[in-house]
This record gives structure tokens, C-alpha cells and sequence, in this order.
């Protein structure tokens, strides 16, 4: 594992020596589709303390169900670390999620890692680079001090879509990289998933002028325990146990920081349609059931 990992990563300098940190993204509703409340984010963080490595949460809009009032208390009390996130999409879900920052992140300046402003909007095309960075400088205005960056497809680092914001002056860059929607085979999975981190890091080392003037992590990755197969991924509690272990514990072990997508199953979720056309099903992505169950291994 490490001398594929050392060729994949020969031409990306990273500066971390230690193992990197592991986090999940985490949803803001219950199974049945209603919002969660404190408590329900404190049991969140209390099995994954029990059952995996992390200590830190990605989330995906600050005002949302409430979230920023409900997981950042959570986080105080359970010795978790929030990464907030803003939904730029829209003026109204942009103005909601900057008014909830304002009045909950100053509050809990130890508890709120950094803060995102978008979710692959790039590469939905939302937005140009350059009209994201517009908004990422207004949230950086209204709260200061805090880690401002962004989350997108790593192809939207790779490509030249965010060069914009990479030059910029953002704090902090997650790259999502899913080997499972690219229809890997899990044994091509791994490898996959490396080379698009090694594109989209070494670009964005390349274009800021720097190794390390921009904190990288990896935003999404997993595999999916059921569903159907999507090109020559398959669904499975085996495979998904398999890059787990070789994809994301393989990526920390060399220093980088990756966020896996999910922490919980979220069974509310509607039918999504692939790429290809074939149904995505997007209800069995978690490490763990809506119980709080580990499916498998998820320590590194």
C-alpha cells in the first residue's frame, strides 16, 4: 500500500508528516426526514468517539433545520469540531445560512474548524469561479477570524474552473473524488481515487504558489452498502469496507485529511439519477446505520 501510494504521490509535496485526521460529513435530519436537535447530534458524536477516529464533522448549511444552534452546542459537550457549511445556491439559502454564521460561530469560535461556502457548485455550475469567491469574500467579511474556503469536485481543482478561487485567498479547499461514481471496479477503486487526489492537490499547490498556504482536504469520498451497480461499481458492504480501509485509511496514514461521505445511512433521501441514467441511490452511504451501527471497521 505505501509504495503505490509514495508513486501515486511523488509529484504532490505534502508537509504533513503525521497521519492525517479523519472526519464524515454528517446530515441534519433524522432517519424519518424530520430535523435533528441537540441531543440527537450529541448521540451522533458520542458513537462516532466510540467507534471511529474522528473528532471533527463537515456540514452543509449553517441555518438548515436549525443546525448551527443544535450541532455546535453538541460539539462543546462531546469534544467534536464542526466544519459549517453555507448554501450559496440561492440569495434567500445564502442570506439565511450568513445570518446564522454571524450569530452562532462567534459563540463557539473552539468548536467551528473553518467554514465552506458551497457544495460542488462549480461543478453544477452554479457558479464561476470568480462569482463563488465573490461570496466567499462576503462570508469572510461578515465572520471574520474563522477558516474561509470552499468544497467541489476535485476535476473543478484540476481543470482551471477554480482557479479564481484558489488564488483568491481561501483558507481551506475540500476536494470531493468518488471512485464509485466514476464506475470503478473496487480493485481499480483505490488507485482511481488517489490519481484525482494527486490532480486536483497538485494544481492547487501549483496555481496558490505553495505547499502548504492552502489547507487541502479531501471533502467526500466513500462507497455506497446497497443499491445498484453504477457502471462496474458495486455496491456492497464488503467493497465499501475494502476502500474504506485501502482508499481513506491508506490517504490518512501518508498525512492527508479526508472527510468521508457518510457518518449515518439517511433513508428519507429521494431517488437521484445517476450520470448514465441509472437510479443513484443515496440512502445507504454511511459508515453506520440510522441506528448508529458500524457496518464495518471504520478505525484507521
Amino acid at each position: 500500500m505505501r509504495s503505490s501510494l509514495a508513486l501515486i504521490f511523488a509529484s504532490v509535496i505534502s508537509s504533513a508528516a503525521a497521519a492525517g485526521s479523519l472526519g464524515f460529513a454528517l446530515g441534519d435530519k433524522r432517519s424519518d426526514g424530520s430535523c435533528k436537535g441537540q441531543d440527537d447530534y450529541e448521540a451522533d458524536f458520542k458513537a462516532l468517539s466510540a467507534q471511529t477516529d474522528a473528532r471533527i464533522v463537515r456540514t452543509y448549511a449553517a441555518a438548515e433545520c436549525n443546525s448551527s444552534m443544535n450541532v455546535l452546542p453538541a460539539a462543546k459537550a462531546t469534544g467534536f469540531q464542526v466544519v459549517l457549511g453555507v448554501w450559496p445556491d440561492s440569495d434567500e439559502s445564502f442570506a439565511l445560512d450568513k445570518a446564522a454564521l454571524i450569530k452562532y460561530a462567534p459563540k463557539y469560535k473552539d468548536q467551528v474548524y473553518a467554514i465552506t461556502v458551497g457544495s460542488e457548485s462549480m461543478y453544477r455550475g452554479t457558479f464561476t469561479g470568480t462569482e463563488l469567491l465573490s461570496r466567499i469574500q462576503e462570508i469572510k467579511k461578515a465572520v471574520p477570524g474563522f477558516k474561509i474556503g470552499t468544497a467541489d469536485s476535485w476535476n473543478k481543482f484540476q481543470d482551471g474552473t477554480a482557479d479564481a478561487v484558489i488564488k483568491g485567498g481561501v483558507d481551506i479547499i475540500l476536494c470531493n473524488a468518488f471512485s464509485y461514481w466514476q464506475g470503478q471496479a473496487i480493485s481499480n477503486a483505490t488507485g482511481s481515487f488517489f490519481d484525482d487526489i494527486k490532480q486536483a492537490f497538485g494544481h492547487i499547490q501549483a496555481i496558490s504558489g505553495s505547499n502548504d498556504a492552502i489547507e487541502m482536504w479531501v471533502g467526500e469520498t466513500g462507497w455506497t452498502t446497497a443499491g445498484n451497480k453504477y457502471g462496474d461499481a458495486v455496491p456492497s458492504v464488503s467493497n465499501a469496507a475494502t476502500f474504506f480501509k485501502q482508499g481513506v485509511c491508506g490517504l490518512i496514514e501518508w498525512g492527508f485529511n479526508v472527510f468521508f461521505f457518510e457518518a449515518f445511512d439517511e433513508p428519507w433521501k429521494p431517488v437521484a439519477t445517476g450520470q448514465d441514467g441509472t437510479v443513484a441511490d443515496e440512502t445507504h452511504w454511511g459508515a453506520m446505520t440510522v441506528d448508529r451501527k458500524a457496518k464495518y471497521a471504520i478505525k484507521c
